[in-house]
């Protein structure tokens, strides 16, 4: 009898004949696999490790019923279709495959818009670990959530869309071939990171690579390598309570041993590198080993600091020309990749901006890496957008899981300047508890950096008055003046008010325009509307002394549901390039040379 029989059976006498168990509740079935993973609880790091890519074609179902954990999916043998001696409701067979990395929202048409539970599954061949040596899975994003199963078992649940985890798959994994199954669930929740309610649309899937590698029973589960007063700090977390002693070594630099006690080592290594920075993306290789375990990176140093209302990188000030970027692509969804990634950085030089903002949420962590060799900033961010459930524990608990997970990948990125904790969120006791939470954890993972938010302005008295600004080292300010409102007398108004004691940015403005439609720079959506209020709003900005830098909204047009006008028809278009990621704008060249007159980098 198949495991499903016998729970069904159990459920069956548990409820009454008449009510089998297909009738209970989703939540009694999803009670067993309920226990999430969390980074914070360990993790491992990744550099110069030999990973075994599982991309490729999946067998892939959807399962909008929410039968896969009713019916216990992951227990089915593997027989063939033919050899049913009695039917089923799901085949794991070859009918249906899909590819990873990839959205299903974007393989199909009756698709695009499913949300809620599907199911990927495929073989592999993989050796038994021996000799204490652990296998893990590392999935680098699925959106929202996702339960996976290694040979019938249950491994690990993961919250949270757009940073990776790793699943320990060492007491499953036999020789020769393997099973994993992935049930990923896009379900829109009120208590979720992000809320239901975005303007992004909702992509589904195993949107990232798939990895399978084996480490030693210790191993090195972080390294965070990174300028100091005195020379370069290094951090090293090991993934038991080892004692011991860390080789670490600067190609070029110097080398030298970390004293490990209890599992952790620091030190200041007493070598002078040369500064990375915009001009000059300077990377050096750095090694690190522990017994048996050896993991590398390319790290540049520099720092980041806040000085009164400026930024400071390597001691110098520094403005912001910086355009928001969303991880949205025409025909591939929410996936990236290398060419995708160099070309909106192209394009970004273009315009003569420093900066993205990499918005709402942490993408591929490809685009660090990149925009460490091309000398590009980056603001990176979690997606605590609009009405999150401030109140409610388990809430913050996965923003904070996703801030630990997104820092701790990208911890060694020079790029990266600013860790965002959150957009236009309304000030309430709830959120700013929630958010100076997040604000603590950040500066606890990560010192070297700066904290922002996006923020909203008080309508009533048109001043910053956020109560969040005093907690954060560089404010961000959402507004929309010229588009949204009309006129720029607001704006004139808010930044006159305004007496912050620390430095501004302009963290989104903008406005729609239809690639191709031209008309009177007075009328919406005409390509000379967008060129006339990109231009203003750089003006404006830069004659303010608190106000630092700049982040027009944004780079592409991208798809949302929420935008249902004539011209719009589910797409944001307050891009300076069309969807097709080739067609500029008039949008394009008004803000290059508003860029090219404003915001330069004080003497």
């Amino acid at each position: 009898m198949f495991e499903s029989e016998k729970l069904m059976n159990e459920a069956t006498r548990a409820q009454g004949a008449g009510d089998p168990f297909w009738h209970l509740h989703d939540e009694d079935f999803e009670a067993p696999f309920m226990t999430p993973h969390l980074t914070s609880k360990g993790s491992v790091f990744m550099g110069g490790r030999n990973a075994v890519s599982l991309n490729g074609n999946w067998r892939f179902v959807i399962d909008p019923m929410r039968e896969g954990l009713r019916q216990r999916w992951f227990e089915h043998d593997n027989h063939s279709i033919d050899e049913w001696i009695v039917p089923r409701d799901y085949d794991d067979g070859g009918w249906q495959t899909i590819p990873v990395p990839g959205c299903w929202t974007m393989q199909r048409g009756e698709w695009l818009r499913y949300e809620g539970a599907a199911w990927y599954s495929r073989e592999f061949e993989a050796d038994a670990p021996t000799g204490g040596d652990r296998v893990f899975l590392r999935i680098g994003a699925a959106n929202e959530r996702a339960r996976v199963f290694v040979n019938g078992a249950f491994c690990g649940l993961h919250i949270g869309g757009s940073t990776p985890f790793f699943i320990d798959a060492t007491s499953q994994i036999q020789t020769g071939n393997n099973l994993v199954m992935i049930e990923v669930d896009s379900t829109r929740r009120s208590e979720a990171v992000p809320m239901q309610h975005t303007d992004w649309f909702n992509h589904g899937g195993l949107y990232r690579d798939v990895e399978l590698f084996t480490v030693p029973a210790v191993h090195i589960s972080h390294l965070f390598v990174r300028l100091a007063e005195n020379g370069v700090a290094v951090d090293l977390t090991l993934s038991s309570g080892e004692d011991g002693t860390a080789i670490i070594a600067i190609e070029g630099l110097v080398k030298a041993r970390i004293t490990v006690h209890a599992g952790t080592g620091s030190t200041v290594l007493d070598c002078t590198p040369e500064l990375w920075s915009p001009d000059n993306p300077k990377l050096y290789n750095v090694t690190a080993s522990f017994d048996a375990d050896m993991v590398t990176d390319k790290v540049g140093f520099r720092t980041i600091e806040r000085k009164g209302r400026k930024i400071l990188l390597n001691g110098n000030p520094l403005s912001l020309r910086g355009i928001g970027v969303h991880e949205e692509d025409r025909d591939v969804g929410k996936c990236s990749d290398e060419a995708d990634i160099r070309r909106r950085f192209a394009h970004l030089k273009d315009l003569g901006a420093n900066i993205a903002r990499a918005a709402h949420y942490p993408h591929h962590e490809l685009v660090a890496r990149i925009a460490d060799e091309m000398g590009i900033l980056l603001w990176e961010e979690i997606p605590v957008y609009w009405a999150i459930a401030f109140d409610n524990p388990p809430t913050f608990d996965n923003a904070r899981n996703q801030l630990i997970e997104l820092i701790r990948r990208d911890a060694n990125r020079a790029s990266v300047i600013l860790w965002g904790v959150g957009n236009e969120n309304a000030d309430t006791d709830a959120r700013l508890s929630f958010m100076r939470g997040l604000v603590e954890t950040a500066r606890t993972e990560d010192p070297s950096r700066l904290v922002t938010a996006a923020c909203l302005i008080n309508r009533e008295t048109f001043r910053i008055e956020d109560r969040l600004a005093a907690h954060l080292d560089v404010i961000g300010l959402n507004q929309y003046f010229g588009w949204y409102e009309p006129g720029f007398e607001g704006l004139e108004r808010l930044l006159a008010n305004s007496n912050p004691d620390r430095p501004v940015v302009i963290s989104e403005t903008g406005a729609d325009a239809v690639a191709g439609l031209n008309g009177p720079d007075t009328r919406l959506f005409t390509e000379e509307y967008q060129a006339r209020i990109l231009t203003r709003q750089v003006e404006i900005a830069a004659r303010t002394k608190y106000v630092v830098g700049t982040f027009i909204w944004l780079l592409y047009d991208f798809r949302t549901d929420r935008r249902q006008t004539r011209h719009q028809r589910g797409w944001n278009l307050k891009g300076v390039v069309a969807a097709d990621k080739t067609t500029r704008k008039l949008g394009f060249a008004a803000l290059t040379r508003a860029y090219q007159q404003h915001f330069r980098d004080p003497e």
